[in-house]
């Protein structure tokens, strides 16, 4: 387990008092019960940028707090725990992609808003049904860019839009030239094909080559922590109902063959935690950030699928049910296994990485 100092302490209590006590997963169901397109409540957003979360990567100059992808990822497990929904995650990897490649004027113009909650970005990249973003076709002609972005998360609230065209990385803002076509997906949050077609372009001229690369990066290491959240928050329900639940004239704990379920996945809990600190501490160092985010996603997905599985299993028929919590975890869980990268495209990365 990574080690904390004194403001990464109180930023992960503050996150998990908040989400515990105003965004439960009954907060959640009010949400789906809605059916906005958004998925989100703006309120909750709101106050999230009110304590800062919203800007924790973004630099002080511009409105942040700049404490570090580490930081950011304890908020993001703490919200997952909960499956609060908002579009922090998509943000704060939008906020990193103007960052590392936007020019002073992009950056005084755009950081301050996303920091504050005054606007919302989010990323556009793939334009298939499975993550692959050797496959762009979306290009730019006299700053007028065009193309179909398919699956975009969070986009109903998006105000701006960080695009993956064939020459690099742009910003687009919601307006002209900008449509979408909601997706219903099975977790119930916000995702659409984005159709931009003529819309005003700016790039990201800054970044460098391996701009996408380190942008999608990011998005690995905070998909993967909301998904460490997700399976702790499992596998402690599971545990609970297990210590619970009479069976036989026994409680289930009490079973052997249970113990030995659980004790299976708390091994893999603490290796995926071992996997995404270790990917958020690389972004922060700055040092080995590709293959140490490709195994913390790739990690995230095997020990989540599992989790959620043996989480549904455990409870019986009941976990089938909506009545019980757990199957909302599978459902989110199955979305972000195939965000930015599926487990096969996730060891293919690897062992192309691994190769150089």
């Amino acid at each position: 387990m990574a080690v904390l100092n004194e403001e990464q302490e109180m930023l992960r209590d503050m996150a998990r008092e908040w989400a515990v006590n105003e965004s439960p997963v009954t907060e959640f169901r009010k949400v789906r019960a809605g059916g906005e397109p958004e998925a989100f409540n703006r309120d909750a957003y709101a106050t999230m940028a009110e304590m800062g979360w919203a800007g924790v990567i973004i630099p002080e100059d511009h409105g942040g707090s700049d404490f570090g992808f580490m930081s950011a990822g304890l908020v993001v497990e703490e919200l997952g725990k909960t499956l609060t929904a908002s579009p922090l995650v998509m943000n704060t990897v939008a906020a990193s992609a103007i960052v590392l490649g936007g020019s002073d004027e992009q950056k005084a113009k755009w950081l301050p808003k996303l920091a504050s909650g005054e606007a919302i970005a989010t990323l556009a990249v793939d334009e298939g049904t499975k993550h692959d973003p050797s496959k762009i076709e979306t290009s730019v002609s006299g700053g007028k860019l065009s193309g179909t972005k398919a699956f975009v998360h969070e986009a109903h609230g998006a105000d701006l839009f960080v695009v993956a065209a064939k020459d690099g990385l742009y910003l687009v803002e919601k307006g002209d030239g900008v449509s979408l076509a909601t997706r219903k997906l099975t977790d119930q949050r916000s995702h659409a094909d984005v159709t931009f077609d003529g819309a005003t372009a700016d790039k990201l001229a800054n970044g460098g080559d391996s701009l996408l690369d380190d942008v999608l990066d990011r998005a690995r290491v905070l998909t993967a922590a909301e998904m460490l959240g997700m399976a702790q928050q499992v596998f402690d329900d599971t545990l609970a109902y297990l210590k619970q639940r009479v069976q036989f004239n026994q409680v289930l704990a009490s079973f052997q063959a249970l113990q030995h379920r659980m004790a299976d996945l708390f091994a893999d809990l603490a290796q995926m935690r071992s996997a995404v600190e270790a990917g958020l501490q690389a972004v922060d160092g700055g040092f080995g950030v590709a293959r140490a985010a490709t195994i913390a996603k790739a990690e995230a997905n095997r020990v989540m699928h599992t989790m959620a599985n043996e989480g549904i299993q455990l409870h019986g028929g009941i976990g089938m049910t909506d009545e019980y919590d757990v199957g909302f975890y599978l459902k989110r869980a199955r979305v972000l296994e195939q965000s930015f990268g599926s487990s096969s495209y996730l060891k293919d990365r690897f062992a192309k990485l691994s190769s150089y």
